[in-house]
């Protein structure tokens, strides 16, 4: 992957986590731990030809886990938020079919290594339009502008060869962020981005509970799905990835 790249983004998203907060202001880094499940397609086309295959029938692709990262300042109705989130996915297995992958062909009875490997950076802007927290309940709602770049590698090995492809591209979404603090102690956040352009579209969604027993400390589980089509030149994906999540956080 673009070592560069996340080594700057890292230091971003710490610097961030590091700004002093002011008398409205909240500071929060969060860490935790996200299994995904893959589902779908992805192709690897080389002068018009190649073949769509299948995550789970034709590779047999484990799931993702691995560790995510965030951090966010809130500053009155705003909130700037910065994150990492790794996937990286294998399948090893023999085809029952001949595959073509970027130029190369993988025929049937043949032993084939797999990977597909994103690292995903998002940064994303709220503004609550509604902000209550003279309610029976704390409730924040507004829209989200989100930027993410995706840096994807995607590869196929066997003992007759093998191919790769990367993938880079900033993708805005727009969408809704919300938090309903049911109590001091205890929050659900739902966040939602779509967008959708030719025959390109990515829609992640996220839902999670907060509970924080010390003012400043907590704990959190939650649940995350993408939906991503991408059909570029010589790239094809219609993928889901979809699983639980969970860590801690810290808030000044």
């Amino acid at each position: 992957m673009r070592t560069p790249i996340k080594v700057l983004f890292l230091v971003a998203v710490f610097v961030l986590a590091a700004v002093p907060a002011m008398a409205d202001e909240m500071v929060s880094f969060r860490a935790g731990y996200l299994t995904l499940n893959p589902k779908g397609e992805f192709a690897v086309f080389s002068g018009g030809f190649g073949t769509k295959v299948d995550m789970e029938d034709d590779l047999g692709f484990d799931d993702s886990e691995d560790f995510m990262i965030e951090a966010a300042v809130q500053l009155g109705d705003f909130r700037l938020t910065a994150g990492y989130l790794p996937l990286g996915f294998s399948g090893s297995g023999t085809l029952s079919r001949t595959i073509d992958f970027g130029g190369q062909t993988f025929n049937a009875n043949t032993k084939v290594d797999s990977d597909v490997d994103i690292d995903l950076y998002d940064v994303g802007l709220t503004w609550y339009l509604l902000n209550f927290d003279d309610l029976p309940v704390r409730l924040q709602l507004g829209p989200e502008l989100s930027v993410k770049y995706v840096d994807a590698d995607l590869s196929m090995k066997s003992s007759a060869g093998n191919e790769s492809e990367s993938l880079t591209a900033p993708i805005p979404t727009i969408g809704l962020r919300s938090r309903v603090g049911l109590s001091d102690f205890l929050g659900l956040v739902g966040r939602v981005g779509y967008l959708q352009y030719s025959d390109n579209s990515f829609l992640d969604a996220d839902v999670q509970l907060e509970f924080s027993p010390i003012p400043l400390v907590g704990v959190f589980a939650g649940y995350r799905y993408f939906d991503i089509e991408v059909d570029e030149s010589d790239v094809f994906l219609d993928v889901t990835f979809d699983g639980p999540y969970g860590g801690a956080f810290i808030r000044f």
